[in-house]
């Protein structure tokens, strides 16, 4: 396993294909301040731009804690300017996690709420351990969502759920969060992590520019009308269908083999 040095707030290994970032501020429940979001976006831009790497598992340090949270401290302080300025600058990277163009599990080990939450649905997946709560309290302190919270979590559940969510500023558990389809899964907390890790592999099996164009069409196409999002999968199956792996899977597939994917 591969580290990378001069972050503080972070871990982040690498083994084999898939890159590992972990929030590393226990003593705070992970809290997001200006430095952590910094180190987020430094980390998932070195992901998007290994080749060797083809997934990433995002997790929080301890068993208490994904991320509680933006740091309050630092929030407290902060002018309409400067919020503002922090709200675009956590959305940008949050946008980054989401068009990575490889998938991104979090792996909820305890609380996502607030930015914690947000953070969660800017991933690919969601599996969560059956301990962690899940909310968007912003409410409660005179805010409302600044990362994302007010359009990926009704996109995500539902107008009617995330409005209830959010105004209410209550937190879910893991069960109910599955049930509305906040999350994926559910895992026992000492599962957490290898269940991350089979679902990744699961999808390594398949093209990569497969698997990088349907995360596009799907991403892209909720921002559009029906329309505009067929246009858009009809033109990414066709690049896709000029692809070495297209071959590779159509003839292995005649052939009753497995395909050997190269990402070309």
């Amino acid at each position: 396993m591969s580290s990378s040095p001069m972050l503080e707030n972070l871990l982040y290994d690498k083994k084999g294909a898939i890159a590992y970032v972990t929030l590393n501020r226990p003593r705070v429940l992970n809290a997001l301040n200006r430095q952590t979001w910094q180190e987020l976006r430094t980390v998932f831009e070195d992901a998007r731009d290994d080749p060797e790497i083809r997934g990433v598992i995002l997790t929080g340090a301890g068993d208490k804690a994904f991320i509680a949270g933006a740091d309050i401290g630092e929030l407290a302080h902060v002018t309409a300017v400067e919020a503002e300025q922090s709200s675009s600058y956590g959305q940008a990277v949050l946008d980054l996690i989401e068009n990575l163009g490889k998938p991104v599990i979090a792996a909820v080990n305890g609380y996502a709420l607030g930015g914690g939450c947000e953070t969660a649905m800017a991933c690919t997946i969601r599996v969560a351990a059956e301990h962690a709560k899940f909310g968007q309290p912003e409410v409660t302190l005179g805010l409302i969502p600044g990362g994302g919270g007010t359009q990926r979590l009704p996109r995500l559940v539902g107008k009617g759920r995330a409005l209830q969510l959010i105004l209410s500023g209550g937190m879910i558990d893991a069960g109910e969060a599955h049930r509305i389809g906040l999350v994926n899964e559910v895992v026992p907390a000492g599962d957490l992590l290898i269940r991350a890790e089979a679902i990744l592999k699961q999808i390594f099996a398949n093209a990569p520019i497969a698997v990088k164009f349907s995360l596009e069409a799907v991403n892209r196409g909720l921002d559009t009308n029906l329309a505009e999002g067929l246009s858009l999968e009809a033109s990414l199956f066709g690049l896709c269908a000029g692809t070495g792996d297209k071959a590779e899977g159509t003839s292995a597939f005649l052939a009753k083999r497995t395909p050997q994917f190269h990402g070309n």
